[in-house]
């Protein structure tokens, strides 16, 4: 067993000794992703458990959040502000505080789009020198049905590889720098990687990975907020080592720029790809999203999944996942692909 190994080990052990919580009547699971994609999996999931944990990426290099951590140095924030959000109720005090940290400010000043749940956050930060801390209290103010985490201790760039970035050279290969560019590159991505390349992961989302019984990826930006979490090396291989179930959800659409004209098989290539020893148990996908069935299987297959189709689209037709049929979808998948612990 390597180091790093009997390192995930003791880091469990230790964290649950000291949670000293018992497996109860619901299951306990842990959601990884960042930005909308997590926010639609973590509302979905808070309706069928209580025992929640979001673990979101720190690579966000725009807006408010590329702001605040380009002139303090902080983790970018506002992914972690959107998954703290998502896990507010639907009383009078969840929606309002949703609504307050969701806020952004609207003037000619410095305040211009700045995020209130941005500033929040990083206040605490800087008053408490303590991510995680900060973090549950924001939850406990919030009233939040779960945890939030930053899946690593240090804000990370993002970097991918991308074929005709520039449209005048369609052939060539470049290095794209940042989430933001990389989400809207008009090329193909080939792949991403993280600097640091080796990131230190956030203890408490490792534990709570090697404690889980179920692991929920995706959906979300497939390069820079469902990828990443792969790239963390700790991060990844407490998910080979854990003994939870692992599901990842699809989007419902191929996101323009990221991954234009992606099949929902090529998403599970690419994220193989990144990550050769992971192995998964379910792929959820929306089964008006999937033209080709038998492809699908054959690649959900390559990585030891068993592919859920369930209609878990907006009825609108927008391409958003609605809450309801999402929780619904879960809830199935939680009870028909075996049981960790004996929560029901």
């Amino acid at each position: 067993m390597t180091s790093r190994n009997l390192r995930l080990r003791r880091l469990s052990r230790a964290t649950s000794a000291l949670s000293g919580r018992k497996r109860g009547a619901q299951p306990k699971v842990v959601a990884l992703g960042g930005g909308m994609g997590l926010s639609a999996s973590l509302a979905a999931l808070r309706r069928i458990t209580g025992d929640l944990t979001a673990v979101v990426t720190v690579a966000d290099d725009g807006g408010s959040s590329g702001r605040l951590r380009e002139e303090l140095g902080v983790l970018p924030p506002g992914d972690l502000r959107k998954a703290l959000a998502a896990l507010c109720g639907d009383d009078d005090w969840g929606q309002t505080w949703a609504q307050v940290i969701q806020h952004r400010f609207q003037s000619k000043g410095d305040l211009h789009e700045h995020a209130v749940g941005n500033l929040l956050i990083v206040a605490l930060w800087e008053q408490l020198g303590d991510h995680v801390q900060a973090l549950d209290l924001v939850g406990k103010l919030l009233g939040a049905h779960g945890r939030v985490l930053p899946m690593s201790a240090v804000p990370l760039e993002l970097q991918a590889l991308v074929r005709g970035h520039d449209p005048e050279r369609p052939d060539e290969v470049d290095t794209v720098r940042g989430q933001a560019t990389v989400a809207l590159t008009p090329g193909e991505v080939q792949s991403v990687h993280v600097v640091p390349a080796d990131p230190p992961a956030v203890p408490e989302a490792v534990a709570a990975v090697l404690d889980a019984d179920w692991v929920v990826l995706g959906p979300g930006s497939w390069f820079s907020s469902v990828i990443p979490h792969l790239l963390v090396p700790d991060l990844l291989d407490a998910l080979i080592e854990t003994k939870a179930r692992k599901v990842l959800s699809l989007n419902l659409a191929p996101q323009p720029g990221e991954t234009d004209g992606f099949s929902p098989q090529r998403h599970l290539e690419v994220l193989g790809r990144h990550a050769h020893k992971i192995a998964l148990d379910v792929v959820l996908a929306d089964e008006a999203a999937v033209p080709d069935r038998e492809s699908l299987a054959d690649a959900a297959k390559r990585l030891g999944a068993a592919v859920e189709l369930a209609p878990v689209a907006s009825p609108d037709g927008v391409p958003i996942h609605d809450p309801e049929l999402l929780a619904a979808a879960y809830d199935r998948i939680f009870r028909m692909h075996g049981r960790i612990g004996p929560w029901r």
